[in-house]
């Protein structure tokens, strides 16, 4: 009879050689841990480096402000369609494997950037950047459940994890102003190239080699769907505000995207072996879970993306000054992720999530209120609430995910969590940063019909190129269009900010209603008062045989 599934590599708990070598173990485990999360910062740092840097990098490519969206994006949407593919790679040929393989390919494509020479070449590297972050994300927290055989070590490991890679997206505008203004904006892609390379190596020498023993093969069609489903969302929610919402190819888009996640649906319920099980969302947390990770990614990228805008194009930071300014949010997050594993001992799930989410709708709330003369501030009141918020959400929402599935298939869980986070991601950054577009360019275009001279002085560009700087023409315009682009950007950046803090406060509800309370014990026990468990490993991981 073949017992539960574990990690091929793990020895039991009460092995002698595990005994003698306890306090060892524990101490490769936080080794390969701080390689895990280096590399998890490397990932969050190149999700947001170039926000920064995209005016300098105007200034030689001079990209629309679909295809500013686009380099933003493009890292972020192939990581997060691939991801859940690649983790499932991870399981089956090994988790090191992939992590290195990832470092690898990310260090090549920063290449590609670095001596980029067009737009398109820029979005192509950030495209193979996002494929190389997705074969080594998964191996990240999957590593973290295969070292630690204890359940407080594992959960500080995963809290880490998420704090880590909050902050690596939150460093990325210090650390992009900072290259910008010493060197160049290629700078952004070349600082990748070492600290990959270096991290191979390291994994190669401290992380431990990992998969299911029992993997079964790939869901070849799930991942095709799940990419391709994606991939025309996005596309479709970034060339809406250029092309017009009611477009023949906006609708086309919304419509192909519609049917292939449906069809992405419906595989994964009828597949014998299903990339994402749905059994998973069937019991326990795990759908909530995913909704809150989703929303919390969703608000944070996406203000983040539209805060480094304002902080450049309308308060006139340079990137150094406008990275500078963002630290805050790294240290409110880290200080919300240190609490977080406290109420969830004490509370449960539900009140650090919900009330996480409440913060972040508060932290939009501020960011719709600010002017193009706000003091820091109420940057700073933003920075906060959006930080404290998401940190209290993240690695509660993060073990809730990973508990649900079994060691052996920790890759699985791994990348469920990426996915989510990532997908959530993208669509923050495309959703509010369209909205903002939208609402920028009916503004400002309303103003210029009013105003000949500076529709002239603008030439070729629309008022949509205004929102990036693309075509500004300076001062040789007067203080007219200094003034309406400051206010037609406060006025897109508010609708933004509406609809991120409506986002955050249904994900709220839906946390408090569905996620457990702290749980009580009978006072009378009985064999009808057990406790909910996960589903067994044979049920979220494949259909059993008849």
């Amino acid at each position: 009879m073949t017992g539960p599934e574990t990690e091929e590599t793990a020895p039991p708990a009460d092995s002698p050689s595990v005994q003698e070598t306890g306090e060892a173990a524990r101490r490769h485990a936080w080794a390969s841990t701080a390689v895990v999360c280096s590399a998890l910062f490397l990932l969050g740092l190149d999700f947001t480096v170039l926000n920064v840097a995209i005016p300098a990098l105007q200034v030689d490519l001079a990209p629309s402000m679909a295809q500013t969206q686009w380099i933003v994006d493009g890292y972020a949407l192939v990581l997060g369609g691939c991801v859940l593919a690649t983790g499932i790679v991870g399981d089956t040929y090994g988790r090191r494997r992939a992590f290195v393989a990832g470092l690898v390919v990310c260090a090549l494509a920063s290449v590609w950037g670095a001596r980029a020479d067009t737009v398109e070449q820029v979005i192509v590297a950030r495209c193979g950047m996002g494929l190389g972050a997705a074969l080594f994300m998964p191996a990240t927290l999957a590593t973290i459940v295969h070292v630690f055989s204890d359940e407080a070590d594992r959960r500080r490991a995963i809290s880490l994890w998420a704090t880590v890679a909050g902050i690596g997206a939150l460093a990325g505008p210090l650390a992009g102003g900072w290259l910008v203004e010493h060197a160049t904006w290629r700078a952004v892609f070349w600082i990748n190239v070492p600290l990959a390379l270096a991290l191979a190596a390291a994994a190669l020498r401290m992380v431990p080699e990992s998969r299911d023993p029992r993997p079964g093969r790939i869901d070849r069609q799930g991942a095709a769907l799940s990419c391709a489903g994606l991939l025309a969302l996005v596309w479709a929610v970034i060339e809406a505000p250029g092309r017009g919402w009611t477009s023949p190819a906006v609708l086309v888009a919304f419509a192909v995207a519609g049917v292939l996640l449906a069809l992405f649906v419906t595989w994964e319920v009828r597949s014998e072996r299903p990339m994402v099980p749905p059994p998973l969302f069937k019991r326990g947390p795990v759908g909530p879970a995913c909704v809150a990770l989703a929303a919390m990614s969703f608000c944070g990228m996406g203000a983040m993306f539209i805060l480094t805008l304002y902080l450049q194009q309308v308060r006139g930071h340079s990137p150094w000054e406008a990275g500078v300014r963002t630290i805050p949010m790294s240290l409110a997050l880290a200080a919300g992720a240190a609490c977080a594993p406290t109420l969830l001992s004490r509370f449960g799930p539900r009140v650090p999530v919900s009330a996480g989410l409440v913060l972040v709708a508060g932290g939009f709330a501020v960011m719709a209120r600010l002017e193009a003369g706000s003091g820091y501030a109420h940057v700073l009141a933003f920075e906060a609430l959006v930080g404290v918020g998401s940190g209290l959400v993240a690695p509660v929402a993060t073990e809730l995910v990973l508990t649900a599935v079994p060691a052996a298939r920790s890759g699985l869980g791994s990348a469920l969590n990426d996915a989510t986070r990532q997908v959530g991601s993208t669509l923050g950054v495309a959703v509010l940063g369209s909205i903002l577009a939208t609402v920028f360019t009916a503004r400002i275009e309303d103003r210029l019909q009013g105003h000949p001279a500076a529709r002239t002085l603008l030439g070729d560009h629309d008022g949509r190129d205004l929102l990036t700087g693309v075509g500004h023409p300076g001062a040789g315009t007067g203080s007219f269009l200094v003034h309406e682009t400051g206010a037609a950007f406060v006025h897109g950046m508010a609708s933004a900010a509406i609809a991120g803090a409506g986002t955050a406060l249904l994900a709220a509800a839906l946390s408090w209603r569905k996620l457990p309370a702290p749980a009580r014990p009978p006072a009378c026990p009985s064999p009808a008062a057990a406790p909910a468990v996960a589903p067994p490993a044979e049920e979220i991981g494949a259909r059993p045989s008849p």
